[in-house]
């Protein structure tokens, strides 16, 4: 059975008070279950107080990002080591921010992946398409080649350590979102990608979470699909009542 997950990326977004009284909120509303693990991203200056906070309330701690460097001169960066000192072991690698802002590629994303993967960090691996990748119609193939640059080259032994999180890029914090149909669309095709990069075992028990403008008014539909075991929520992720709202809608 694939674990449902709703995870939240705060962003660059919180300071320490504020991430507190967030974290607060959310440890009262949020009853740890068997219906979903929750996640949330707090930026990096406040991760280890998260993880205080939110002892022992069941909700995982991830960073938002992480080098792939073991240790060395990268002034600003952080790396797999650092993070697992403060308890925190689910990293956010790929995501479309990062693609974008700051150049990050999958030749780059994949060596994250290997960092992460030897100190048996858990992954939330995101990936998706441009607008002009949709309206030409590439979109399918942009994602294929996401995932096999980025990730087909780990073991089959590695799956379990991996959360996938399909973003499209033009849902993200415009307001538009993909329709359920779409999503359902996409996240069946990954599945099918890993059948014909792995086998069916491993395409069945990944998590495909969807990124993209999911509120607490379209979270109940898009969850409903049978390829879409949770979000990865952005915005709606800083307010405590839209980010129990969409929990409590796996």
């Amino acid at each position: 059975m694939r674990k449902k997950i709703v995870a939240g990326n705060w962003k660059m977004n919180k300071n320490l008070a504020e991430t507190k009284t967030l974290l607060s909120e959310l440890k009262s509303k949020l009853k740890a279950s068997s219906e979903a693990e929750i996640i949330v991203a707090p930026t990096f200056t406040n991760l280890y107080s998260a993880t205080e906070v939110l002892k022992p309330s069941g909700i995982t701690v991830a960073a938002q990002n992480m080098h792939e460097a073991e240790n060395g001169a990268y002034t600003g960066e952080i790396s797999a080591d650092m993070l697992k000192s403060i308890g925190v072991e689910t990293v956010i690698l790929g995501h479309s921010e990062r693609r974008a802002y700051f150049g990050e590629t999958d030749q780059l994303l994949a060596k994250k992946v290997n960092t992460a993967l030897q100190h048996k960090m858990t992954i939330i691996f995101c990936f998706g398409e441009e607008l002009q990748d949709r309206k030409s119609d590439n979109h399918f193939s942009v994602v294929e080649q996401q995932l096999k640059n980025g990730l087909f080259h780990i073991n089959k032994a590695d799956w379990k350590n991996v959360v996938l999180a399909y973003e499209p890029v033009w849902a993200i914090g415009t307001g538009e979102t993909a329709s359920p149909e779409q999503a359902q669309e996409m996240h069946a095709f990954i599945r099918k990608t890993i059948v014909n990069a792995y086998d069916q075992e491993i395409a069945d028990g990944v998590s495909i979470l969807y990124g993209g403008s999911v509120k607490p008014n379209n979270a109940q539909e898009i969850f409903a699909k049978t390829d879409v075991d949770g979000g990865l929520i952005g915005g709606a992720s800083l307010d405590a009542e839209n980010f129990t709202a969409i929990v409590n809608a796996i």
